[in-house]
């Protein structure tokens, strides 16, 4: 596979973070993007330790001057950016009467706005290099709904629709842009919910999947470096469901 460089959102922990790992295992120049600051740095310290070209950026997606700065430290790093993935995104319960009009504001804007701002901020440099790879990350709620997440499954089946937007309009640039809508999947965010009693066990949960099993952050990385190879050349608009079967 050739090297390339990899921006990652929300790669401090979770998907993102495995994804980040995954990509620097497949060689790739990789740009760890993440609200918390110190733990990206750390993350990328441990990537270099292990002989990877990484750096780390502190970034509230939703800041669209902010993203706009960060991607163009990216490039005076560690070069064009020809691979995206969008993992930031934070998760919310509220009943529809109880959410508040800023509540609503911060899910559309880090989950949604700050997926396209990234997108737009990348794009010019894969369509200088007339390659290019995106994936999003969605969720399975955007397919199926779920009850006091009106503002995240709105966010999320933006995001769905944003990137088949995407894959028609980029095509013929040679750039891909796919989807992974995960479902339960054993992270930081996963866990915070439980603690909080907001969802059941990701224990619990992941006796609900066909396969008995959680998801872990390396089946979405696997996937994800497939859809950013270049044998993945001719999938592009696509909802790629790694869910081990819960949602078909």
């Amino acid at each position: 596979m050739s090297s390339r460089v990899a921006v990652v959102t929300g790669a401090a922990s979770g998907i993102g973070l495995g994804v980040a790992r995954r990509f620097a295992a497949d060689g790739h120049a990789v740009a760890l993007l993440d609200l918390d600051g110190d733990a990206a740095r750390q993350a990328s310290a441990d990537l270099v330790a292990g002989g990877a070209r990484a750096a780390a950026y502190e970034l509230d997606v939703a800041d669209r001057t902010a993203v706009a700065g960060v991607f163009a430290a990216v490039r005076d790093e560690l070069g064009p950016v020809t691979i995206l993935v969008t993992s930031a995104g934070i998760e919310a319960f509220d009943s529809v009467l109880d959410i508040t009009p800023e509540q609503w504001d911060r899910v559309l804007g880090v989950n949604l706005t700050g997926t396209f701002a990234c997108v737009q901020a990348a794009v010019r440099d894969m369509l200088e290099a007339e390659w290019g790879r995106i994936v999003t990350i969605a969720s399975s709620s955007a397919q199926s709904g779920a009850p006091n997440m009106a503002h995240y499954v709105a966010s999320k089946g933006g995001v769905i629709g944003l990137t088949k937007a995407l894959a028609r309009e980029l095509a013929r640039s040679g750039i891909t842009v796919n989807t992974i809508p995960p479902t339960i999947v054993d992270t930081p965010m996963a866990r915070k919910g439980e603690e909080a009693g907001e969802v059941p066990s990701v224990e619990v949960m992941a006796r609900m999947v066909p396969l008995g099993r959680a998801g872990t952050p390396e089946d979405i990385a696997a996937a994800c470096s497939y859809l950013c190879s270049d044998e993945a050349s001719y999938v592009t608009g696509q909802v790629i469901g790694v869910n081990g079967g819960m949602y078909l």
